[in-house]
């Protein structure tokens, strides 16, 4: 389990196209301090396992519907990327329960500078918009954000400096995708609704 609070802003050093997956070379001095093979890293947002590890950089097989669903297929040589190890046991809960399981993508729509912070419009599927609510968690590439405002085709949040400067999020522009992952809490909440509903209409 990740809660969404990235490590380090890593970078993609090698691609390999495996024909029905990829092979990627991630370099991140923070979160390969101890990893090794089958530890979990979350790129982006997208739980990872480590294939192989040497020196600060780490190997991760990514398969077809995983490049499909996320925006990771659009990653190359040069990339940077949000890295995030699980939380530990004793850990600090700094954001929220996140899975690492992309729910879908997005597109960043619009930027709003303003003097401290910045206002980020973001594309919303519609089978996701019933999850996201003003004030609530959402993750937006591996980032645990808050929702300021929630509509069916769209959300926004507002990025403080700190965000700005050490995720991904700071150099996204318009028309660039982003991974989303919903609050899983809301997901269970509707699938126990669901099931209540059911016993009652009997």
């Amino acid at each position: 389990m990740f809660t969404g609070i990235v490590e380090e802003l890593g970078e993609v050093t090698a691609v390999e196209n495996l024909g029905d997956s990829s092979r990627f070379r991630l370099r991140g001095p923070v979160v390969t301090q101890g990893a090794k093979h089958g530890d979990s890293i979350a790129v982006n947002g997208v739980c990872l396992t480590v294939v192989e590890h040497e020196g600060d950089e780490f190997t991760a097989d990514v398969m077809a519907e995983t490049l499909k669903r996320s925006s990771l297929g659009a990653l190359t040589t040069g990339s940077r990327v949000n890295l995030e190890r699980p939380m530990v046991a004793d850990g600090r809960f700094g954001g929220h329960i996140v899975q690492g399981h992309v729910d879908g993508t997005g597109t960043i729509v619009a930027r709003t500078p303003s003097e401290n912070w910045e206002i980020v419009k973001i594309s919303l599927p519609a089978e996701l918009a019933r999850y996201v609510v003003e004030k609530g968690s959402i993750t937006v590439d591996g980032v645990s954000l808050t929702v300021v405002e929630a509509a069916d085709a769209y959300f926004t949040v507002s990025l403080i400096p700190t965000t700005l400067a050490l995720t991904t999020l700071g150099v996204k522009q318009p028309g660039d995708p982003v991974n989303l992952e919903v609050d899983v809490i809301a997901k269970y909440v509707e699938r126990l609704l669901g099931t209540r509903a059911g016993k009652d209409a009997k």
